[in-house]
Formats: C-alpha cells, structure tokens, sequence
C-alpha cells in the first residue's frame, strides 16, 4: 500500500499533465484545426504542417509559428520556414480574439481576405503578401484600432482603397502594392503613417491635400494619378523615399523637394513634370536645410518636359537621370568633379539640348562611372560615355531641330 507521500506525489504528476494537455483554449484549437484543414503545404520537401500534430500535450510549444501568451495564441505565422501554402483563409480563424499578429509567408493562398479578421481588435499586424487573394479589401478593418503593419502587397485585389484604412490611429506602415486597386487615392491621410506602398495599381485622382509629417517612404509609382506635385507633399519632412513616377502628374517639382534633409532617393520619371529647376538654394526664398544626397542615392526626373539649365542642387547624387527633358545650356563644372572623383557614378542627359560639358583635355573617368550626353546640340566626348541601348547611335541632334528649339526660346 503506497504511503500518502507518494499518493500525494502521484495525484501532482497527474495534474501537471492534465494542465499541460490543456495548455492551449479549446476554442484556440479548435481554430487551428480549422486553418489546417483549409491549407494545405505545397511542397512535401518542408511540409509546415508536419508539426500540427493534434494528439500533442501543448501546442503552443510544437506547433510550428504558433506563439501563445497564457495559454492563447497570440501570434501566428503560417508557412514558416516552408516554401509555400495553398487554399484559403478560414473565418474561424476570428475565434482567435487575443491574436496581435497574423503572418502568411508568400504562397498560392486564394480566396477573399475574411471579413472576420475585423472582430480580432488586438491584432497589430496583418501581412498576407505575395499570395492570390482576390476581391475588395474589407471597409470594415476601420475597426482595427490597434493595426500598426497592414501589408497585402502582391495578391490580385480588386476595389478601391477603403478611406478608413488611412484613418487608422496607429497605422504607421501600408502596404497595398502591385494589385489591381481602382479608383482615388483616399483624400484623407490622418494615420501616423511612416511607410505608404501603393505602386503598380490602378489608382487615379491627385495626391490629397494634406499627408502626414512622419511619412519617410512614399511610393505611388506606376498608377494613373495625375494633376500637381504641390498636393500633399509640403509638410513631409522626415521623407528619404519618394517615387511617384509613371503617372500622369503635372506641372512644376516643388522647390522644396530638392531640399528635405532627409531624402536620397527621389524618382519622378516618366510624367508630365515642366518648368525649370531651382538653380541654387537662395532661388526659392530661404531654406534653411540642406539635401542628404550621397552614397547610394538616387534622383530620376527623367522623360518629362523640364527646361531651362541643369541646376547644381544634384550636386553629390551617386546615381542622376536628366534624361529625355528639354534642358539647355553647358553642363555644370560640379557634375564632372564629382564624377571624377567617384562620387557621381551614373550621369544620364542624353536627348535634351544641351551645347556643351567643360571635360579639360586628358580627362579620365573612373571605371564605375557611366556618363550619356548623346543626342543633344553639341558633339559629346564619345571616348568617355556609356550609354544604354535606349539613348540610339546618334551622337547628336540635327542642327536643324537644334536651331529651331532656340528659336521658339527666343
């Protein structure tokens, strides 16, 4: 007969066990069976899924990208580690009320987005990218109060964007790039927002009025927005990343944007841009910083209708496209010192109208540099250029469109 030391220890070991086969909420589980049974693994190499097992004593500690804080999951990463997942989402997955992040690894998921995620009001994070999700992106996420990271980049959404999204009071990164969104770009940007991606869509309309002055990336590229620059951008002055090329944007570049202390990368190409650029900091008023142009930036204003003579303020940019514009005059001296010395490594100004660049006989460019002044009123040094395919084999511009372009000038 046992003593009651060791029946106490039995009925201890006993209870340890039956609390760790319990460790995960039912009704937490009963979700993750339902999200099994609706994805499935792609590849049979690293299947995910392989360690779901439904008989273990704690799932919070096996399950592969589960996370758990007191016995309910709190974090979920579908396809971890693994090469891809398909089916779909199920709605059961809003019984998982404590969960702050849900993490879907690129796949072949399809399906809509379920509208039941908008009852999940902890949720932090949401990132399905890179998967097959069609249809509108839910109104209704204007519920998610708490949403820092909404990133659905890469699937095959439809719709407009919902206004609320950008409303949402912590929201400090969206992502909705490369879908098929339609309709304008929402009027009102309240969130305190640090990164908003919403290139290779559909979308028209201008930029809104107003954005918010945290904003340090912007990308609208290669959509159908269109009317002046001078929307929206005035207040961004923490921006280091601004691309809304491929667009239909017109009118003057803001003088400002060539002086925010922060930015390095800034590609305008392929709009509708005219008017000249500002020549110095002192043409524009007072401004009282300075550009942080340098290694690894970049500055594309290429294929539009600016004019006038090149300014210096690119003065440092490691990478310049002026390209395809109507610029006239000698290339400034600053451009070739910083080519010379490496600081400029690719400077493109063929097909404008440029008459001549100040190269001092015997001049020698480092061999990471990448000069193209083909096809402008001069005869270019063709020893010292490398021009891409697009820029043609003609070195110059007929004389004859040169003097007709000077004069309309005159």
């Amino acid at each position: 007969m046992a003593t009651p030391h060791y029946c106490y220890s039995f009925l201890l070991v006993s209870h340890l066990f039956l609390l760790s086969a319990q460790s995960l909420d039912p009704t937490d589980f009963k979700a993750l069976l339902s999200i099994k049974n609706t994805l499935t693994d792609v590849s049979p190499t690293t299947p995910f899924f392989s360690t779901w097992n439904l008989t273990a004593p704690d799932p919070c500690s096996s399950f592969s990208g589960v996370t758990c804080s007191f016995n309910r999951v709190t974090i979920l990463s579908l396809g971890a580690n693994s090469l891809s997942l398909a089916g779909s989402l199920p709605p059961s997955i809003s019984v998982l009320t404590e969960l702050t992040q849900l993490i879907l690894s690129p796949g072949i998921v399809t399906g809509s987005i379920p509208q039941e995620l908008a009852q999940l009001n902890k949720l932090r994070v949401i990132s399905l990218s890179n998967n097959r999700f069609t249809g509108a992106i839910p109104s209704i996420f204007s519920s998610l109060k708490t949403l820092h990271t909404f990133d659905l980049s890469n699937n095959q959404l439809a719709g407009s964007v919902p206004p609320s999204l950008t409303e949402l009071p912590q929201l400090r990164v969206l992502i909705l790039a490369s879908n098929s969104l339609t309709g304008d770009f929402p009027q009102t940007v309240s969130s305190p927002l640090l990164h908003l991606d919403l290139k290779n869509n559909k979308l028209t309309g201008t930029l809104p009025p107003s954005m918010p002055s945290s904003l340090r990336y912007l990308s609208v590229s290669q959509n159908q927005m269109w009317g002046p620059l001078s929307n929206g951008l005035d207040s961004l002055s923490e921006l280091e990343f601004l691309d809304l090329s491929m667009n239909h944007f017109s009118g003057p570049i803001p003088a400002q944007l060539f002086y925010l202390p922060t930015l390095s990368s800034l590609f305008l190409q392929r709009n509708n841009l005219s008017g000249q650029l500002p020549q110095s900091p002192g043409d524009n008023g007072p401004l009282i910083w300075s550009p942080s142009y340098g290694e690894g930036s970049t500055v594309d204003l290429s294929h539009n209708s600016l004019s006038g003579k090149i300014s210096t303020v690119f003065d440092g940019v490691e990478s310049l496209f002026l390209n395809n514009n109507r610029f006239i005059g000698t290339v400034p001296e600053v451009y070739v010192k910083s080519m010379c010395r490496g600081s400029t490594r690719t400077l493109y100004l063929q097909h404008n109208y440029l008459t001549g660049i100040p190269f001092e006989e015997g001049t020698v460019l480092p061999d990471t540099a990448s000069l193209c002044l083909s096809y402008n009123c001069m005869v270019p040094p063709a020893s010292l250029m490398t021009c891409p395919a697009s820029a043609g084999e003609q070195l110059s511009r007929p004389v004859a469109q040169c003097t007709l372009f000077n004069k309309r000038l005159n």
